[in-house]
């Protein structure tokens, strides 16, 4: 079994990385969108001889509640052993601690259920952040992460 990711929110020398903003963040989330409906269709077709044809997220509890613990063993799993969903490292994006404790399966958690109540009030939770200057929305608060840009590959050790 792998460790948990523990990145911190500086570079290697010290400077700290920028924050993630915004525009970043719609992007990441688009990327992210298009897997995680590519993963909740194969999701939905592993379930079809147990549940049958009649099933329908939304409609269903058993079966929405299935494909929402689907997603979030997606987007936690990567952030607890890679620092990042698939969307994160193609937008040069990472989560970072702003503790320096690694990231685990209960802050993952709040991550994930705050950041689903952000996006369910109008996108509020996410708006915030365009106030804030360290770009920190409701769930990166809540969870005590952050995300921010990775540095370039010139300021990287080799």
């Amino acid at each position: 079994m792998t460790q948990p990711h523990t990145p911190s929110s500086t570079t290697e020398t010290g400077v700290p990385n920028p924050p993630c903003g915004l525009p970043r963040r719609l992007l990441v989330m688009l990327y992210d969108t298009v897997l995680v409906i590519a993963l909740l269709i194969i999701a939905g077709i592993i379930a079809l001889p147990f549940t049958g044809t009649s099933q329908q997220a939304g409609r269903d509890v058993l079966y929405t509640l299935y494909l929402v613990a689907v997603w979030f063993g997606y987007v936690s799993g990567c952030w607890i052993h890679a620092g990042g969903t698939v969307g994160m490292r193609a937008w040069k994006v990472r989560l970072a601690s702003t503790t320096g404790e690694p990231m685990d399966w209960r802050r993952a958690g709040i991550r994930f259920v705050v950041s689903l109540l952000s996006a369910a009030i109008f996108g509020l939770g996410f708006l915030t952040g365009l106030l804030r200057a360290d770009r920190a929305c409701w769930h990166d608060r809540a969870s005590g992460t952050r995300l921010v840009r990775r540095a370039p590959k010139s300021d990287r050790a080799a």
